[in-house]
């Protein structure tokens, strides 16, 4: 019993790194980013320009936290941004001097969104695509999985109503 619990949790921590380097790929967590983001100070944020209207549209009750990380990210970005934060502990340690004391937590993100685009842009992309690629497949196995069903009953309803009578 011990040895089988002590094998699956050794396949459970392969495989898990395994999918690391694909999940950080996935995600666009490169060295190259990892490096971009080493770079950034203090100032970086601070001096970085907002404009006031961004801030305005600003829904507080959407933007619950969850943990470290605000909800009102893509679903890619908050995948993004727990991983990068992990990863580089450079950035977590300004986000901590940062927030909530000089910048709020959404400015804080949308910054960094910002500043890391050129970096990140492709690989949000190629989710947003894969996401709409697994969605329409989902669909079609949908109306696929129901359609030999509706057939088939059409096909036996024919069929007994086509019967000669027995009486």
């Amino acid at each position: 019993m011990e040895f089988s619990s002590w094998f699956r949790r050794s396949q459970l921590k392969k495989s898990q790194k395994q999918d690391q380097p694909n999940q950080q790929e996935l995600l666009g967590v490169t060295p190259e980013l990892i490096d971009h983001l080493k770079s950034f100070t203090l100032d970086t944020f601070r001096n970085f320009p907002l404009q006031d209207d961004e801030e305005a549209s600003y829904d507080v009750e959407a933007a619950t936290t969850s943990g470290t990380v605000r909800k009102d990210l893509s679903g890619w970005q908050e995948q993004h941004a727990f991983l990068v934060l992990s990863r580089v502990k450079e950035l977590a340690h300004l986000r901590f001097k940062l927030c909530p004391g000089y910048l709020k937590e959404q400015q804080f993100w949308r910054i960094y969104f910002m500043l890391v685009k050129s970096h990140v842009a492709e690989y949000e992309l190629r989710a947003i695509r894969l996401a709409k690629l697994k969605s329409m497949a989902m669909e079609n196995q949908e109306t696929s999985d129901t359609g030999p069903y509706e057939v088939e009953m059409a096909e036996t309803k024919q069929t007994a109503s086509l019967a000669p009578s027995t009486q």
